[in-house]
């Protein structure tokens, strides 16, 4: 790479692989907050950012660092993203990262930041209830106000978990926040569409049969990754009826779409750290291949970063 083609700016042309995340429609400019400082406060701060229409904003982050740029950037709230946590550290995604690890990241990401932050933890790490539980339990200690828990299980032989055994982990996370006084905010994913589960003409059925059942076991929030089409998205918000989440991504509809379609919260994933992985390779693709460096050009200066870090 590199040459008249290479960006000359790589960090925008990173930046435009997520064009239709515009920056302008990236600010909750008309929710105006007072600080909050206990978790149960920031944990209600979060349920209430999740507004049908005028959904909540997510850049998943990996660290400390990208935690403080998206608060900087004017983010009401974070998410971590659980691939992005584990690749920083050297693991494949798919729960193989260490338990310990991933709420060593998350501690660290929760007390870098003075929003909510909702973490993702997969699918829990432990099959049963109480595993799930323990799990979110030390997610609350870490500092989450929030919580993803995917249905996926990694296995083709039974890619998604038994549907009753979600519920159950699903009241055992609303009873683990009870217990130490914090409503945690919990956002229910189902991987019907993400991992093409069963015959697609069943496949909208399932998803609105799981996803009304994580909601009526207590679930705040239920997160549909894999779909795009505009109609699908809009099904899916009508008839769960309650806060939906979609994974935004290059080829989907636009952030004015999926708020017309009602829904509530818009996420990154893994996208912003894949992103930042690109932008690596391309510096180092060009620094090989033409012992040139311009794809630094625009990257934040050391002492704005040593300033933020602070």
């Amino acid at each position: 790479m590199g040459g008249p083609g290479f960006e000359k700016n790589a960090l925008r042309g990173v930046a435009a692989d997520f064009k239709t995340l515009r920056q302008s429609d990236l600010r909750h400019r008309d929710v105006e907050f007072p600080a909050v400082t206990s978790l149960a406060e920031k944990a209600e701060r979060l349920r209430l950012l999740h507004r049908p229409g005028q959904p909540l904003l997510l850049v998943n982050v990996w660290d400390a660092a990208t935690a403080r740029l998206i608060e900087r950037a004017g983010f009401p709230a974070i998410a971590t993203t659980s691939a992005g946590i584990a690749f920083s550290r050297g693991y494949p995604d798919g729960q193989r990262i260490p338990r310990d690890e991933m709420l060593a990241e998350i501690a660290r990401i929760c007390r870098a930041v003075s929003v909510p932050v909702t973490a993702d933890l997969e699918a829990g790490y432990g099959d049963s209830a109480e595993a799930v539980a323990r799990a979110a339990a030390r997610a609350l200690d870490a500092g989450a106000a929030g919580l993803n828990l995917e249905d996926g299980t990694g296995r083709m032989e039974e890619p998604l978990f038994e549907l009753g055994r979600q519920v159950e982990k699903i009241r055992a996370i609303r009873e683990a926040g009870r217990r130490r006084g914090v409503a945690i905010v919990v956002n229910a994913r189902t991987d019907v569409y993400l991992d093409r589960v069963g015959p697609e003409s069943g496949r909208l059925e399932e998803t609105i049969r799981r996803g009304a059942a994580f909601r009526d076991a207590g679930a705040d929030c239920v997160f549909v990754p894999g779909v795009k089409e505009v109609g699908l998205i809009g099904e899916i918000v009508r008839r769960l009826a309650c806060p939906v989440n979609v994974l935004a991504a290059p080829g989907g509809p636009s952030l004015g779409e999926l708020a017309k379609l009602g829904v509530a919260r818009v996420s990154l994933g893994s996208g912003a750290m894949r992103a930042a992985l690109t932008l690596v390779e391309r510096i180092g693709e060009e620094l090989r291949t033409e012992g040139t460096w311009s794809a630094l050009d625009g990257a934040l200066s050391h002492s704005r970063v040593n300033e933020l870090m602070g």
